[in-house]
């Protein structure tokens, strides 16, 4: 037995482990990781020229490559919450604990360092004002970023059960909750240990499903709520209602076990046709009043996989074809759901399929469309188009844990697929993966990624995990390309260690990585033939109150100078307008600017009218459109 078959074979105990106590089910789902396959004929795999593709490993000393990236700073994780290295460690005991599994277990020690981790990772990011809230499977930190260069942790809140994703509104902070070991009082002691096998023991101190925090007192979270929920929260949702400034709903996404009836009553996993209250299928509503938030509750379970026409609520089972070799599983759960409520939709990636929902009516989102693609293999993410006409979906072939960016893995497997939103059907575009091979010892596949404010443009950043952080630009949804990137080496040369950016997300002027392993990184952008200086300079103007990036708002621009001079960048890039005139119309901005009057730019506003008028390109007739407006009333 060679060492990749006895890694294997101690993953399938890990993995029943796992299911037990429920920790990350959708990676279990996906299968455990294999050797690099031979490329599937007329395949193209990843780029190993890339200098990405061969870093040094290490954990805080690895191999760096970046382009149109600059690392401000790496904030390592505090000591409660690193669990290191050293496979024998007494932390390492503490996280397979947490998971379920004896410390004294047989477990090889490249196994222990490839999934020991999980029970301290970070996880998901969510800001307000000047605060950065990093979600950990093991509690969440909370950080000031006023000067993001010189970013500083304010306080730790330890409080296990995993995943941790976070999301705040006002002086509330939600926290998602799944493991087992999770309960009501955030106490570090779990619970005794598992007699037989199958599911925990029933326990009424096990919380799983969303708490809530008063953060009015930012050094000094305090709970003032923990909604129960059958299958935990792996993700949720805020849902803000244009019509109900006193609620907040909350959609949340469990992909764990269903909790037996005597710990939630209520609570079943029996298959839907011999259960009509099975937990599976669903999704959960839960309703915040703000003026009272201890009094949240559910207050729906929509069925979003039902089939319409014969009320069979397993109506969605075409699950992705290249892990499941041609035989289709059903879609039963939603991994994590993007709203943008002023358009009225949201993006659900669920599983094995992406939908896309009606949420016009907050407590009662409705499928609408729902796509599969013969490609993917499980739907984790999505992000919206900032004008709403196109959706991004991510695929996390693997869960996370495996590496699938080596030379040989296709590039359309564990992508990132953009959809064009006609008529309220989802169509699709293109792939985009990042181009870097990786190494055997990265986990790499597509994860949570955010808008760039580019007016002008559709750029988002994404996080790869130990495939780093790459920035594309589907402003042309068929033509997605990198525009700029950062990566480390894996963290160790010979094992696969669980790490790598979780999120990465931009957030007023600035990218900020959550590294699973390592901590909290801040980056800015730098100019390159991709982006100008100025382009970023209006992406940076663009400031919002709060952001929780699954509650997808509306990026807004003023009309300064720098806007229209991003929008000049662009057109000079494309060739949209002659460089005559692009010249003529920057030097009148300047003199508008000396003397704070656009009264001197009406002769530049007739010229970009005309090039309008003349334009064939979609994007670019909507730049000049843009560039028009600005130039016709400028603020200074």
């Amino acid at each position: 037995m060679n060492k990749r078959v006895l890694i294997n074979g101690v993953l399938i105990l890990a993995a029943a482990a796992f299911v037990s106590f429920g920790l990350s089910a959708d990676a279990v789902a996906q299968g455990q990781p294999q050797p690099a396959p031979t490329l599937p004929p007329g395949m193209k795999g990843s780029d190993a020229k890339d200098p990405r593709a061969k870093l040094k490993a290490g954990l805080f000393d690895a191999g760096e490559a970046a382009f149109g990236i600059k690392h401000l700073t790496l904030l390592k994780k505090p000591a409660a919450f690193d669990v290191g290295t050293d496979p024998n460690s007494p932390m390492m005991g503490k996280a397979l604990t947490a998971l379920g599994i004896p410390p004294d277990a047989k477990i090889p020690e490249a196994m222990k360092l490839s999934f020991a981790p999980l029970a301290f990772a970070n996880s998901d990011i969510a800001f307000q004002g000047k605060h950065l809230f990093l979600g950990n499977f093991y509690g969440i930190n909370i950080y000031d970023i006023s000067d993001p260069a010189k970013t500083q942790l304010i306080t730790s809140m330890q409080c296990p059960g995993g995943q941790g994703d976070v999301s705040v509104y006002g002086n509330l902070l939600f926290m998602s909750v799944e493991m087992p070991n999770g309960r009501l009082d955030c106490g570090e002691q779990g619970f005794p240990p598992q007699t037989a096998p199958g599911l925990p023991s029933a326990n009424k101190d096990r919380f799983r499903g969303v708490r809530i925090f008063d953060i009015t007192d930012i050094k000094a979270p305090k709970q003032v709520a923990a909604i129960q929920t059958c299958r935990g929260s792996h993700t949720h949702t805020l849902v803000p209602d244009p019509k109900d400034p006193n609620n907040i709903y909350v959609y949340v996404s469990g992909t764990s076990f269903v909790r037996q009836d005597e710990e939630l009553a209520g609570c079943s996993g029996g298959a839907p046709d011999k259960d009509p209250n099975t937990a599976l299928f669903r999704i959960d509503v839960i309703k915040v009043p703000l003026a009272a938030p201890p009094d949240a509750k559910i207050v729906a379970s929509p069925r979003l996989f039902i089939d319409p026409r014969t009320g069979a609520y397993n109506g969605l089972s075409d699950g992705g074809s290249h892990e499941n070799k041609g035989k289709p599983t059903d879609s039963d759960q939603c991994h994590d759901i993007t709203v943008y409520p002023e358009i009225g939709l949201a993006a659900g990636a669920c599983s094995g399929n992406g939908l896309l929902l009606d949420i016009k009516d907050p407590a009662n989102p409705k499928r609408i469309d729902a796509v599969n693609d013969p490609n993917y293999a499980y739907w984790h993410s999505a992000a919206f188009s900032n004008d709403g006409s196109k959706v991004v979906f991510t695929d996390e072939w693997g869960g996370g844990m495996g590496p699938r960016c080596r030379e040989n893995d296709p590039n359309v497997w564990g992508a990132d697929a953009v959809f064009g939103i006609v008529d309220d059907k989802l169509k699709f575009e293109s792939y985009y993966k990042m181009p870097a091979a990786q190494t055997e010892e990265e986990n790499c596949v597509a994860h949570n990624g955010s808008l760039i404010p580019v007016p002008g443009r559709d750029i988002k950043v994404q996080a790869w995990y130990q495939g780093g952080i790459s920035i594309m630009d589907f402003t042309d949804g068929a033509k997605p390309f990198e525009i700029a990137y950062f990566d480390r080496g894996p963290i160790d040369a010979k094992a696969l260690v669980m790490g790598g950016s979780w999120s990465a997300y931009w957030y007023n002027g600035n990218i900020y990585s959550s590294e699973i392993a390592r901590g909290l990184d801040v980056f800015e952008l730098t100019p390159t033939k991709f982006l100008s200086q100025n382009e970023i300079d209006a992406a940076r103007s663009v400031q919002v109150a709060q952001l929780n990036v699954q509650s997808q708002q509306r990026l807004m621009w003023s009309k300064k100078p720098v806007i229209a001079r991003a929008y000049l960048d662009q057109l000079e890039r494309s060739k949209a307008m002659s460089a005559k005139d692009i010249a003529a119309i920057r030097t009148a901005l300047v003199s508008a600017e000396k003397k704070r009057s656009g009264k001197g730019l009406k002769r530049s506003v007739a010229v970009v009218e005309k090039a309008q008028a003349a334009s064939k390109n979609a994007a670019d007739t909507a730049r000049l459109k843009a560039l028009a407006e600005v130039l016709r009333s400028p603020t200074f």
